[in-house]
């Protein structure tokens, strides 16, 4: 088996560091990008000591680039000119009570979570088809499955990209390229620090990143729930009728 190549934007959040993990202890080759140049260059390290074959680090701010192809198209050819796996995990749940008494916040919120994910995604597809094969990964949330009270912002840019991230999967099926969405459920990690945890309904960062690369590697469906059990807990969700969900607080 030849030596993988992957790409991680948003390497930073807890389950990207654990995807990349997985991928070091397989000996891949890794570019991963994210905001922090410091955090980035330990993590590095610990991926070069775990086992990858070469790490390559990029410090951006996604949603401030201009020209997403051309800097996508660089992160390919730092790792050599092609990709197996790219992954896009950033985003940003941000404070629903106050993004929606604030018209530039919320903006803000729905750039980063939507509209740049949305470049980037696009950028990711565009190169996939072009080498005829590899696999673009991009985490969104059981949010974007109905809108709910409590975060109707972020759940409204999380249902544009499922959305926009199926159409690439619909495009790309006729070729060797693949593309998966993934609904993420409830995960522990500092993202969502501030909610109380309880119950099997939460999972842990390496769980979700074992989960992931598996169905990198044999990308069978386009929409994958994560864990599982949230697809059908969202089909309860979106099919109750709104006489009855306009009197909860979700």
């Amino acid at each position: 088996m030849s030596e993988e190549k992957v790409i991680v934007l948003g390497a930073l959040s807890a389950i990207a560091e654990a995807t990349a993990r997985v991928y070091a202890g397989r000996r891949a080759t890794l570019l991963l990008a994210g905001r922090d140049q410091a955090r980035l260059a330990v993590l590095r390290n610990d991926l070069l000591a775990r086992g990858a074959a070469r790490c390559e680090i990029r410090s951006l701010d996604f949603a401030m680039v201009d020209d997403t192809a051309r800097c996508f198209g660089d992160f390919i050819e730092a790792i050599g000119g092609k990709v197996d796996a790219v992954y896009l995990f950033y985003g940003v749940l941000g404070d629903q009570r106050a993004d929606e008494q604030d018209p530039a916040a919320a903006r803000a919120r729905l750039r980063t979570n939507f509209t740049s994910a949305a470049e980037w995604c696009l950028a990711a597809a565009n190169r996939l088809e072009r080498q005829r094969g590899g696999v673009l990964v991009v985490a969104s949330s059981v949010a974007g499955d109905r809108g709910r009270q409590s975060n109707y912002i972020y759940g409204a840019a999380k249902a544009g990209l499922s959305v926009l991230v199926q159409g690439i999967a619909h495009r790309l099926a006729p070729t060797t390229a693949r593309a998966v969405l993934v609904k993420l459920g409830f995960i522990d990690t500092p993202m969502t620090a501030h909610i109380e945890k309880k119950g099997l309904l939460w999972a842990q960062p390496a769980v979700v990143a074992e989960n992931l690369v598996r169905l990198a590697d044999r990308p069978r469906r386009p929409v994958v729930y994560v864990p599982w059990f949230w697809r059908g807990i969202m089909l309860i969700v979106r099919n109750v009728p709104a006489a009855i969900f306009h009197k909860t607080k979700l």
